[in-house]
């Protein structure tokens, strides 16, 4: 069931669209915000309230890399993986996150403090290698920047 505030918050997005199916991704969105990612039982609820067919809020919410479909950790790392990444660095990152972390791209860090994500482009090609984390922007990274920029995530 979708909380007091989810919904209120849903609802002040729908006078800027059309209908309420358009507000969907939004939706999802306010969801994710509330609790860090969209359980299946979350999606129905939200199906539901903007009468979309489940089936079709699934394909919306599988097709945009930032809803997340199951459990991530505290901070959400979106590492870029596009040719110019690669090209400037990317792999002696992975392997950073490997050796500092202890997880590849698509895990969660033990303690539960950061989940590694690759994404296709982050749009800072001329600093990369670049990263995300949550909605903070990283840029012309290397093995000692990355150690102080996740040293600063408390646990």
């Amino acid at each position: 069931m979708l909380s007091p505030e989810e919904t209120l918050a849903i609802e002040a997005e729908m006078p800027r669209y059309p209908d309420r199916r358009a507000v969907c991704i939004d939706a999802l969105k306010i969801v994710q915000q509330q609790r860090g990612w969209v359980s299946d039982e979350a999606l129905a609820d939200v199906a539901a309230f903007l009468q979309l067919p489940q089936a079709e809020l699934e394909g919306v919410a599988t097709f945009y890399n930032m809803i997340f479909r199951q459990p991530t950790g505290q901070h959400v790392i979106l590492l870029c993986d596009s040719v110019s990444c690669w090209i400037m660095g990317y792999e002696r990152l992975r392997r950073h996150f490997a050796e500092r972390l202890g997880i590849a791209p698509g895990q969660t860090s033990a303690d539960g403090r950061f989940t590694l994500l690759p994404n296709v482009c982050l749009g800072d090609c001329d600093h990369a290698p670049v990263m995300m984390i949550d909605n903070a922007h990283y840029r012309d990274l290397d093995p000692p920047r990355l150690d102080a920029i996740l040293s600063s995530y408390p646990s």
